[in-house]
């Protein structure tokens, strides 16, 4: 079967990289949702925790629960926020506050301009009011970067505006952990100041910055990998897949390799075939268990670069991970 490889000195330097720019391991919380972007979720929880990673952020208590022994705190983005032990849980209505049973431990979400989750800036003293009122109890306040990834002033902006909120939270008696600082932002800054860094995508190895901020060096941890399920001749003019659509023009030895987009990997176009990682066209359709390719090696490499494989699919690294289904086994390649 089609096989995921982790690369654990390549995660471990990831990991070193953005400590460096957080100012130690204690300050990163490892994002793991969604299958920890693909990658394995208990799989890469436990690899963060050998580490030395203490926090993680996941999606729901499902996530949380199946993690929560590795490590000291979880954040739960999503859900109904109760009261569990080891986490907290972000929350972006009043509404929601008003709900909350008390000595729940929550996160208070911010909106400082992304316009996607968070409660508005003006409706703070009144959340700040219900969580007293309620007693319920905040263990954070945090917002989310709209543009940090890009070359704008749009990070500087947001900053500022999480800034004034920071000084208001003080300034009503409480004293929770500040975070705003998602992959993005924390490479590109020059003072990482806050408790803790969200980070996601780069410590699975993608830097998603243009050209213009300060390089730091990040090494994709996930491999691709299928195994050979047939062989054959084909001659010239023989058609290959569903409806034919590539025609060989020469001769050659074609393998069937076990993966196809009912594991998650795109379909594509035919007409412009994709290069695994060895650097071999995939040849006509994308079956949904299967791809052919030239020659009769038993494994191949499709993809070992998740960043190049999205370019040529028209889309981010983020999806080319975490659409790849959890059903695919994945090990850990050890250190060197």
């Amino acid at each position: 079967m089609a096989y995921i490889l982790i690369d654990k000195a390549n995660f471990y330097h990831n990991l070193s990289q953005l400590a460096l720019k957080a100012g130690g391991k204690k300050r990163l919380a490892v994002v793991l949702k969604d299958n920890a972007y693909g990658h394995g979720l208990e799989l890469m929880a436990e690899l963060a925790a050998e580490y030395g990673i203490r926090q993680a952020v996941v999606i729901s208590r499902r996530e949380a629960e199946r993690i929560l022994a590795f490590f000291d705190h979880v954040l739960i983005l999503g859900g109904r926020p109760e009261p569990i032990e080891k986490c907290s849980f972000a929350v972006s209505e009043l509404r929601v506050l008003e709900e909350i049973d008390p000595e729940t431990l929550i996160e208070l979400k911010v909106d400082t301009g992304m316009h996607r989750n968070g409660i508005d800036p003006r409706d703070l003293a009144t959340a700040l009011e219900i969580v007293r009122r309620r007693g319920l109890r905040l263990h954070g306040v945090m917002t989310h970067y709209r543009s940090a990834d890009e070359l704008t002033s749009e990070y500087f902006w947001q900053k500022k505006r999480f800034e004034t909120v920071k000084r208001r939270v003080r300034k009503a008696g409480f004293t929770p952990r500040f975070h705003s600082h998602n992959s993005a932002a924390l490479l590109r800054c020059k003072g990482f100041d806050e408790e803790i860094a969200r980070v996601g995508i780069a410590i699975y190895g993608y830097n998603t910055l243009p050209e213009g901020f300060d390089p730091v060096e990040l090494r994709p941890v996930l491999s691709l990998w299928a195994r050979r399920t047939s062989t054959r001749r084909v001659e010239a003019g023989a058609r290959i897949g569903y409806g034919g659509s590539y025609t060989v023009l020469r001769a050659m030895t074609v393998s069937t390799y076990d993966l196809g987009y009912g594991d998650g990997w795109p379909r594509g176009d035919a007409a412009d075939s994709y290069m695994t990682g060895e650097g071999l066209p995939i040849l006509g359709r994308v079956s949904m268990d299967f791809v052919t390719l030239e020659g009769d090696r038993e494994t191949v490499c499709i993809m070992a670069d998740a960043q190049r494989a999205a370019k040529h699919y028209g889309t981010i690294c983020y999806e080319m991970t975490t659409a790849l289904m959890p059903t695919i086994y994945r090990t850990v390649k050890e250190q060197r």
